[in-house]
């Protein structure tokens, strides 16, 4: 068996209503033809979009596929040990010309109980945002669940939604069960759990290409939505330039973020984990024992978890976001 390799897969893209054309003007991807490209799964192994790997000797094998063979080589012991031949997360980049639809995500007892797979939470880096540019986290004042009813029959829900302005380099948490969405010109990466079930709960009235409104989730949503108000929804965080900076931590991923001008090496002998480097700003490069790989934003890399020590380069200042499971 040959020796396991970091690995970039191709990349699996998404028309969406609220998509826009940033993935192939700032990111510098070709999508094709797509009219309102909104997403693009640079890692993925859900269902039947399983990514591909595009580098190297295993091209065109698909990711589940290779965990099957190389079990925890590829993702860590304990990693294979909970999810099997399934990989854990779903990682893309978002593109939002539109507002998606007010929505809310199930948590893993929720979906389990509804046969739906796994719970999603996830989390957001802003790339690039326009001015004034902002999205929904959760609730900006408590409601009951008999009012946040009434509000959504009167079309009055977004009144009592919190919104944020955003730029670049903001990062929101958004554990299941917090109700969110996001605005207009926002381009962001997101880590989350690997799943794609989305309660709709208000589409903003918005009619597609064929005069039809998308499905709403209304009863579903109700069982998932956390009312609690938070103090505040922004993730705050230190970053210190050529230092790891801890962006969230929690039982579904750990992410960190790299701002760098100076090489920096990582041992990762302790950890039983695969790790995913997500270019978000500048070039950078990827070297280990027997190769190098580039890096630039809108791409990621898997690390295997059999290689326990890589070394970081940037063409000046690089930011990458850095990705795996903490046991």
């Amino acid at each position: 068996m040959n020796t396991l390799y970091p690995l970039k897969f191709t990349p699996i893209f998404k028309d969406k209503i609220w998509g826009g054309q940033k993935i192939k003007t700032v990111l510098g991807m070709d999508y094709g033809n797509l009219p309102n490209c909104g997403e693009v799964w640079v890692i993925s192994g859900y269902k039947d979009n399983v990514s591909l790997v595009q580098n190297g000797f295993l091209e065109g094998n698909d990711l589940n596929d290779l965990i099957s063979v190389y079990m925890g080589d590829l993702v860590g012991d304990s990693v294979y040990e909970s999810f099997g031949d399934e990989f854990p997360l779903l990682i893309k980049y978002i593109d939002a010309k539109d507002w998606l639809s007010i929505q809310v995500h199930p948590d893993d007892e929720l979906a389990a109980e509804r046969n739906t797979g796994r719970g999603k939470t996830e989390m957001w880096y802003i790339l690039q945002a326009d001015e004034d540019a902002q999205l929904i986290s959760g609730f900006k004042k408590e409601i009951t669940p008999e009012e946040y009813q009434k509000l959504l029959e009167e079309k009055k829900l977004p009144e009592v939604l919190n919104y944020e302005k955003v730029e670049a380099g903001d990062v929101f948490f958004m554990p299941a069960g917090r109700i969110h969405a996001t605005g207009p010109g926002v381009l962001l990466a997101e880590i989350q759990q690997s799943s794609d079930t989305t309660y709709r709960i208000y589409d903003w009235d918005r009619i597609d290409a064929a005069g039809m409104t998308r499905e709403l989730h209304i009863e579903e949503a109700m069982d998932a939505i956390n009312f609690e108000v938070a103090p505040h929804y922004k993730t705050r965080y230190a970053a210190k330039k050529n230092r790891t900076a801890t962006l969230v931590q929690c039982p579904q991923f750990t992410t960190n973020l790299l701002e760098f001008d100076e090489p920096i090496h990582k041992s990762f002998d302790e950890l039983d984990s695969f790790v995913i480097y997500m270019g978000v700003e500048g070039k950078s490069e990827l070297t280990w024992e027997e190769g190098n790989l580039e890096i630039k934003p809108g791409e990621a890399i898997l690390v295997p978890n059999i290689i326990e020590d890589i070394t970081l380069k940037s063409e000046g200042t690089a930011k990458l976001l850095e990705v795996y499971l903490a046991k």
